[in-house]
């Protein structure tokens, strides 16, 4: 693949990763101004702040927050075919469910109804992306762009099927591709793609086996998909498909898509897969070719940004519940146990948190966006003592991600670029075990992860829905006409966004948010700086 560097979230959108709170400081005084200067370097060490002084928006503009708004509607409004092709025509959708029959081969090019069905999406149909109108950037998690925390509204592209399509279904080749790594619910979505493909009278559908490698390996050969070929595949984990990463240069995927005729591609993966997506569909746009690629986000550690959650991570945080669970009894059972459990999580620790506060038997829960120590006396191994003393057993969540800077740095990276890390979980449970033996305490420290297990297991029943609607909003985005787009869930509503606007960086948990404070509420640990 070649390297992509996506371009940042806007000239004038101040994100959360880019703001000062002066929150941080807040609550704090006399005996406790050590734990201030730690929690002020804990707020900047993860750029959680939210005053600004943005030099790209003058505030003293009286028009400033007009301007915003304009701004903002310019960089999510999202690639059209009519962008490049202003001559095209649109067709009445052959998507209508008012009809229970299917579409026929000798369908006459109108609705399957003479009764007009207003299950239709218009095109000026917007979602509201931000709900929550902060008072005071001191608030728990503001996201402001001002001082003042100045309401501004950010409205974008509400999913779903439209009255109008681009594409005769007759003339369509579909492709599908799930890059990456595993991730619960893969074989869901590519079943409603299918199903909904066929439903609007898609006869030709394809799937490209082993993510974008699968466009150039001779040796790997196209998948013929029809309902009948997916009906059952969501009963199982992993992907009907396969995974793969890495894969041939952008010009030479496209020009594959060229010699097999593919006009949909639909792409299951994570940021840089979709990085990937969004190069094809410049390809595409540069060679004039009528292409609509569109993206559904995969991600099981939930960090591509503006969505809700990304498909795989409720089932993600449910499974984690049994690894847990296992390392409590294991603690609970042995005398000073320590059980460690270790989740996914390269550079956010969302699953770590909520898996630690649904389980409510985590007694420390590490994650990537938090510093710590391991040693001294505010370090994570005295914290143990103390639990071990006080409750005679403890149980700790990391993220894989977390306290990469104890462990020895190869600099490898795998076949997608992502650094090759450390094991953090070997390495607490060597560092616990060497610190109770120095001390001259017992303590039998137990290790569990479950990573493999938990991103090959079969979705559950909360993934399920979202990878149905996902799916069918994927097929009803591109027979719309629109390309270079992702679907996903904002404030429960369904939205198309444009892919450079959410792989700028990753999502990541906000220390100051409620979400983290409920789960340092939940285990009672301290901080460790």
């Amino acid at each position: 693949m070649e390297s992509i560097s996506p371009p940042p979230l806007g000239a004038n959108f101040v994100a959360l990763s880019s703001v000062k709170r002066p929150a941080c400081t807040v609550g704090f005084s006399g005996s406790v101004a050590p734990r201030l200067r730690n929690f002020e370097r804990i707020c900047k060490s993860n750029r959680v702040f939210s005053e600004t002084k943005n030099p790209e928006i003058d505030f003293s503009d009286p028009d400033w927050k007009t301007k915003f708004q304009a701004d903002f509607e310019r960089r999510f409004n999202i690639p059209h075919l009519t962008d490049i092709f202003d001559d095209l025509v649109p067709i009445p959708s052959t998507f209508c469910l008012k009809s229970r029959t299917p579409v026929s081969e000798d369908f006459s090019g109108s609705y399957p109804s003479d009764e007009k069905w207003h299950g239709y999406i218009n095109n000026n149909d917007r979602v509201l992306l931000k709900t929550i109108h902060y008072s005071s950037p001191t608030s728990a998690g503001a996201e402001c762009i001002d001082s003042n925390c100045t309401w501004v509204e950010q409205w974008v592209h509400r999913a779903g099927p439209r009255e109008k399509i681009y594409f005769k279904p007759e003339d369509v080749k579909a492709a599908i591709v799930t890059c990456g790594g595993l991730c619960p619910g893969l074989n869901d979505v590519i079943r409603q793609i299918v199903i909904t493909l066929e439903i609007y009278g898609v006869k030709k559908i394809i799937g490209i086996p082993f993510g974008y490698r699968g466009f150039f390996n001779e040796g790997i050969r196209e998948m013929q998909l029809s309902r009948k070929v997916v009906q059952n595949i969501h009963l199982a984990g992993g992907s009907l498909l396969g995974v793969s990463r890495g894969g041939p240069n952008v010009s030479d995927i496209v020009s594959n898509m060229e010699e097999r005729g593919i006009n949909m591609l639909f792409v299951l993966g994570g940021n840089g897969t979709h990085a990937g997506a969004n190069a094809i569909h410049n390809e595409c746009h540069k060679r004039r070719m009528r292409v609509a690629v569109v993206g559904v986000p995969k991600t099981i550690d939930n960090d591509i940004l503006l969505m809700d959650k990304t498909f795989g991570f409720d089932t993600a945080v449910e499974e984690a519940q049994r690894a847990i669970n296992s390392a409590y009894i294991e603690a609970h059972s042995a005398y000073r146990g320590i059980g460690i459990v270790k989740l996914m999580g390269r550079s956010s620790g969302f699953i770590a948190m909520h898996a630690s506060l649904a389980s409510g038997q985590v007694d420390l829960c590490l994650i990537p966006e938090v510093p710590f120590r391991l040693h001294g006396p505010h370090g994570v191994l005295n914290h143990l003592k103390y639990l071990l003393e006080t409750k005679g057993s403890a149980v700790v969540c990391v993220a894989e991600g977390a306290g990469q800077n104890f462990l020895e740095k190869t600099n490898a990276t795998d076949p997608s670029g992502n650094i090759i890390l450390g094991d953090i979980g070997v390495h607490i449970q060597q560092e616990s075990k060497k610190y109770f033996k120095e001390i001259g305490l017992p303590a039998d420290v137990k290790y569990i992860d479950p990573t493999y297990m938990i991103r090959a297991c079969r979705a559950n029943a909360a993934d399920g829905i979202l990878c149905a609607v996902l799916g069918q909003n994927a097929v009803h985005g591109a027979f719309a006409g629109y390309g270079g787009i992702t679907v996903g869930i904002c404030n429960t509503h369904y939205v198309y966004l444009p892919i450079p606007e959410v792989i700028s960086h990753p999502r990541n948990v906000d220390p100051n948010s409620r979400m983290w404070h409920r789960c340092l509420t939940s285990t009672g640990q301290p901080d460790f700086v």
